[in-house]
């Protein structure tokens, strides 16, 4: 979940509304847009006592952001991101900052963005191996390897991995640190487990987790549309999408996969 550092920042009300908190999930990392240094170090300041670091979102490609001037349009400023993530450091100098990018169009600027980036003070940088225009084809794995042997921090790649099969293919292809997934885990939290497909235990973990530890209704049935993705067919979800409450979406999933609320957490 990417967060407005400028809002968040500014409002109580928006550190509200973006961010939840349990002591459960430590080890935890909290990522901001931000296209001002001092608006990103604030924020990482108030969010400082509840995370284990911050991210710099340097890789969002929605139009909405690159028209705020903040998330991957900001990968051609790389004099904006080192000011960015050393003031932070500055302001917190015990915090680690992190900084998620997308590649450009040579390899040479990509390791020079990156290499940028580190000098500024970074602990780590996640490489989304595509650039700002490109959706669905298949990331440019050369370009994370390049980092990978041009920087001395930990590279982790990001791109491509929708199941088990495409994780080990992916480090050996970009010598990367570690991997990081978006859609392929919001559609099955499991993947890093072995899961080809969201195990039914899975959904029932997120519905023990989300109704103890009171989950807004928006975001407790956003992740169960996509964990029932590819679970469920085409009718079914028209029925499960127009749900609008807890006990309409708690009922379903009764009756559909015998799944009721239990307060025991997984563990």
């Amino acid at each position: 979940h990417m967060m407005l550092a400028d809002c968040f920042s500014k409002a109580q009300s928006a550190r509200d509304a973006d961010f939840q908190y349990s002591e459960a999930d430590r080890p935890l990392i909290a990522q901001f847009a931000a296209s001002d240094p001092e608006y990103f170090a604030s924020a990482a300041q108030l969010i400082s006592p509840y995370v284990d670091g911050v991210d710099l979102n340097c890789g969002c490609p929605q139009r909405w952001a690159i028209k705020e001037g903040i998330g991957a349009c900001m990968c051609s400023n790389a004099d904006l991101i080192s000011r960015i993530v050393s003031r932070c450091r500055q302001v917190n100098p015990d915090l680690p900052v992190s900084v998620k990018i997308r590649i450009l169009e040579t390899i040479e600027e990509t390791v020079s963005l990156a290499q940028a980036i580190e000098k500024a003070g970074a602990a780590f940088i996640s490489v989304h191996g595509r650039t700002i225009k490109e959706r669905n084809v298949t990331p440019h794995f050369e370009y994370v390897n390049a980092i990978k042997d041009n920087v001395k921090i930990p590279v982790i790649h990001n791109g491509g991995v929708y199941s088990p099969e495409e994780i080990e293919p992916a480090l050996q292809k970009t010598g990367a640190d570690g991997l990081m997934c978006a859609q392929g885990l919001l559609n099955n939290p499991a993947l890093f487990a072995g899961y080809s497909e969201t195990p039914i235990k899975c959904v029932q973990d997120w519905v023990n987790i989300a109704l103890s530890y009171g989950t807004t209704f928006v975001t407790f049935k956003h992740h169960l549309v996509f964990m029932l993705e590819n679970v469920l067919p085409k009718s079914e979800k028209k029925i499960f999408n127009n749900l609008s409450t807890i006990p309409a979406v708690m009922d379903y999933l009764d009756n559909n996969f015998g799944i009721k609320y239990q307060s025991t957490l997984p563990t």
